[in-house]
């Protein structure tokens, strides 16, 4: 019994909390945050990183093999609203190709959501996604045509290409 009336207690006052923000025009702790301060830490989290992870596909049993998937962005940029552009490598299946990506970005207090609505990708098909990003982490659901799934990692810093050695001249 007391278990549930402490959890309640808990409850009562988190909602009340939240009411009390709400009625002071802000929507929560995540509430103060200057948009344009958080797109320019957004798009400079992605430009050069790379989302490194594991995808699931729904209805399909898991025969323990790892499913990884990995994009490596080049750019985010903002383009309008909520419009942006992300420039990326992706690595899916059998593919491995450099695209723009036109997708939208949307803001849940100080967290992203990337929004990708029925862009097709010459040669691989049409996606739907939608991917939370929070400090090195991202997680997601995605659509892929007819199939789709879940999506989760890390991001990471993208390594700078190694150049190739110059040939030492012949004496």
């Amino acid at each position: 019994m007391a278990r549930r009336t402490l959890f309640a207690v808990i409850l009562v006052a988190g909602f009340s909390g939240l009411a009390l923000a709400q009625q002071n025009g802000k929507s929560s702790a995540a509430g103060n945050e200057d948009p344009a301060a958080l797109e320019k830490a957004f798009a400079e989290k992605l430009t050069g990183a790379t989302l490194a992870g594991h995808f699931s596909v729904v209805g399909r049993m898991s025969t323990g093999k790892d499913h990884t998937d990995r994009y490596e962005i080049d750019k985010a940029e903002k383009i309008e609203g909520h419009r942006w552009m992300i420039t990326s490598r992706i690595k899916y299946g059998q593919h491995d190709v450099k695209v723009p990506i036109p997708l939208e970005v949307f803001w849940a207090g100080d967290t992203p959501v990337i929004t990708v609505r029925d862009v097709t990708v010459p040669g691989m098909g049409t996606f739907v996604a939608r991917v939370l990003v929070y400090g090195d982490r991202y997680a997601g659901t995605w659509q892929h045509d007819k199939v789709g799934g879940h999506m989760w990692g890390m991001i990471e810093r993208t390594p700078p290409s190694a150049a190739p050695t110059p040939a030492k001249p012949k004496l």
